[in-house]
């Protein structure tokens, strides 16, 4: 699985805005943004006047680091949203939104989506009872989420649990503290995904 292992704070800084990459670090006044609100680089504190491609580009390569993704896996998720009913740039933020590893990270069961994305890997979650470990997977209506039983023990869980006190899940899962799952209620509405991205951008990025 290709994945970027470059220092993910200089990503924040290069889009102008947290992308929440770094987990609860994020949070607190350690975070470049909070530092070094301008581009890394000697030339980062220069002004830089756009062009129209370069101004699609970033909103392109800024939902494409949210989610933690590689050109080529971006650029599939596009054809497939293109193929679909609806309108393009809506349909491309549902299935981002629906990836397991973001789920988990919506659940506030993970401080960031590279976190998300290691604990769907290491077997940590089981779908409709199975065992998912592959954080692409598109999860649909009606599917239950669940922690493994030994996985609910882990100090990791236990950390995450107390800090997601403080945020809560999207109003299309539905969490239950009882039995520690999740149940996918209903497909994501624009107006639930808070990504802040003008997929309009890149849906004229990919039609030039």
């Amino acid at each position: 699985m290709a994945r970027n292992l470059g220092p993910v704070c200089r990503l924040c800084r290069r889009e102008g805005l947290k992308l929440f990459l770094k987990g609860e670090r994020c949070y607190s006044d350690k975070c470049a943004i909070e530092r070094r609100n301008y581009p890394p680089g000697a030339h980062g504190q220069a002004r830089t006047r756009f062009s129209e491609f370069a101004i699609r580009l970033r909103e392109k390569q800024k939902v494409k680091r949210i989610y933690g993704m590689m050109e080529r896996q971006f650029s599939e998720y596009f054809a497939k949203a293109e193929r679909m009913d609806g309108i393009t740039g809506e349909n491309l933020l549902v299935l981002l939104e629906r990836r397991l590893d973001n789920v988990v990270y919506r659940l506030n069961l993970a401080s960031s989506r590279s976190q998300a994305r290691q604990l769907v890997t290491h077997r940590h979650f089981r779908v409709n009872g199975r065992i998912v470990n592959v954080p692409s997977y598109v999860v649909k209506v009606g599917d239950v989420i669940e922690i493994g039983e030994r996985s609910k023990k882990s100090p990791v869980f236990q950390s995450n649990f107390e800090a997601a006190k403080s945020r809560h899940a999207p109003e299309w899962l539905e969490w239950s503290d009882e039995s520690a799952t999740a149940k996918v209620t209903s497909l994501p509405s624009r107006e639930q995904i808070d990504t802040p991205v003008d997929e309009q951008l890149i849906v004229e990025y990919y039609s030039r």
